[in-house]
C-alpha cells in the first residue's frame, strides 16, 4: 500500500472513531422560540412541597403554590393497573403512602383510598395537575418507565395536546423520549440522566448504565435538553450541550446550581423564578 492509500485510509478511520460517538451523543435541534419557556427558569420538583411533609411531593397542594408563586413545574406520571394516568414518583407505595404495592398493581379506586405522607391528601391525576396549574407557569413531565411504556406516552401526548400551557417531557428511557420524538415532534424532549453509579444501583447492567449516564443512545431519542443529576457531567454530557442541548441540572438545594445551566429542577429552598 503507497503513502496517499495509507493516508487515506488513516483518515477514514480516524473519521469514523470521532463520527460514530458524535453520532450517538448528538441533541435534537430545538428553535429559540421553543425552548424560551424554559430557558432561565427554576422549577419545583415535584410541586413546591415542604421538608415536614405537610405539603407532600406530587400533590395537588404543592403544585398549586408553586404555580401561584410563578415557579415552573416538574413532575413524574405513571398509569394504573386500570390505565389512568397519575403523579407519583416511586414505583411503589411504601415510601409515600405506607403501603407495600406497586402503583400499577392498584386500580385508581384504591389508590384514591391512600393518603400522601400521612396528610389527608390523596394521589391526584394527571388531568387534575394539569386543570390546578392552568396555563400558568410551564412544566417539565417526565415519564415514569414500565410495562407498559406506549400506552403512558400515547396517554399523555392527548392530555397534553388539551392543555392550554407550555409543557415539555423528559424520561431516563431513551426509547420513551424517542416515541414523542416520532409521535409528538412540536413537544420539547429531555433526556434524563445520571451518574453510572446511580444507575448501576437501579438494577441496569454495567454495560448499560455506561450508556446512559454518557448519554451515548441519543440517537435514540435525539433529546434536546439534558437534564442531568447535579455535580460532575461526563465530557460526552458536555459536548452534547455544546452541540445545542440546553443544560438542566436536578435536583438543586441552593442558588449555586444556577450557574452554567439553562434551567434548575430545585427543592427545599426559594430562588428566583428566573435566573437569566
Amino acid at each position: 500500500m503507497n503513502l496517499d492509500k495509507r493516508v487515506v485510509c488513516a483518515g477514514l478511520a480516524l473519521g469514523a472513531a470521532i463520527g460514530l460517538p458524535l453520532a450517538m451523543l448528538s441533541p435534537g435541534r430545538a428553535s429559540a422560540a421553543k425552548k424560551a419557556p424554559f430557558y432561565g427558569r427554576n422549577f419545583a420538583h415535584r410541586g413546591l412541597h415542604s421538608a415536614d411533609k405537610s405539603i407532600p411531593e406530587n400533590s395537588l397542594p404543592a403544585f398549586r403554590r408553586a404555580a401561584e408563586r410563578g415557579y415552573g413545574i416538574e413532575m413524574d406520571l405513571r398509569l394504573t393497573r386500570d390505565g389512568y394516568v397519575v403523579v407519583f414518583h416511586d414505583d411503589t407505595l411504601d415510601r409515600v403512602c405506607g403501603v407495600a404495592a406497586r402503583v400499577d398493581e392498584l386500580d385508581l379506586a384504591a389508590l384514591r383510598d391512600l393518603r400522601l405522607c400521612g396528610t389527608m391528601h390523596t394521589i391526584p391525576l394527571f388531568s387534575e395537575v394539569l386543570a390546578t396549574v392552568g396555563g400558568r407557569v410551564p412544566l417539565i413531565v417526565e415519564l415514569k418507565d414500565g410495562g407498559r411504556k406506549r400506552e403512558l406516552c400515547q396517554k399523555t401526548r392527548a392530555l397534553l395536546r388539551e392543555y392550554q400551557g407550555q409543557a415539555c417531557i423528559e424520561s431516563f428511557n431513551p426509547f420513551i423520549v424517542g416515541w414523542f420524538r416520532i409521535h409528538a415532534p412540536s413537544l420539547l424532549r429531555g433526556q434524563l440522566a445520571t451518574t453510572r453509579q446511580d444507575f448501576l444501583r437501579g438494577g441496569s447492567s454495567p454495560a448499560l448504565s455506561f450508556l446512559l449516564s454518557h448519554t451515548l443512545l441519543n440517537f435514540i431519542s435525539r433529546p434536546q435538553f439534558i437534564a442531568y443529576r447535579i455535580g460532575r457531567r461526563p465530557l460526552s454530557v458536555r459536548l452534547a450541550e455544546t452541540l445545542g442541548a440546553m443544560r438542566v441540572g436536578w435536583t438543586a438545594h441552593d442558588s449555586t446550581a444556577e450557574q452554567g445551566r439553562d434551567a434548575v429542577i430545585f427543592e427545599y429552598y426559594r430562588p428566583k423564578t428566573r435566573y437569566k
